[in-house]
């Protein structure tokens, strides 16, 4: 007989997955927000260059882009969409382009916009992973 996953035991195993090291996406990065005010969730789609590292530079300049400390930069495009699931249609669905090369990338877009879509619910605050 199988034994349920406690919340602990699976809050420790996707702790510790985050740790993994992956590839990234040469589509581009998101940064996922939550607007509060128009009740919506707004995935911001940024480009990015992939240097010899594995690292996301800056398109423009070839600098390394840094999670902290990073100036403003202009998003290429942005969605935005009422549910998760609406918002993800829109980021894979119809004729394209899609800001998304990588499965796993939009697996774990996917997860994201479940999380913001909660917080959204709740009214609570969102902090992307």
């Amino acid at each position: 007989m199988d034994v349920p996953v406690s919340r602990l035991a699976a809050t420790a195993l996707d702790e510790g997955l985050s740790q993994r090291s992956i590839d990234l996406d040469p589509a581009g990065y998101f940064l996922i927000l939550v607007d509060l005010e128009a009740a919506e969730l707004v995935a911001e789609h940024y480009g990015n260059g992939i240097d010899e590292r594995g690292l996301a530079t800056d398109p423009e300049t070839g600098e390394v882009l840094s999670c902290r400390n990073a100036g403003p930069r202009t998003p290429l495009a942005v969605f935005r969409g009422r549910t998760a699931k609406e918002l993800g249609i829109a980021l894979t669905e119809g004729g394209g382009p899609h800001p998304l090369s990588r499965l796993d990338h939009a697996l774990y877009l996917g997860r994201e916009l479940q999380k913001a879509e909660a917080a959204l619910l709740a009214g609570e605050p969102y902090v992307q992973d």
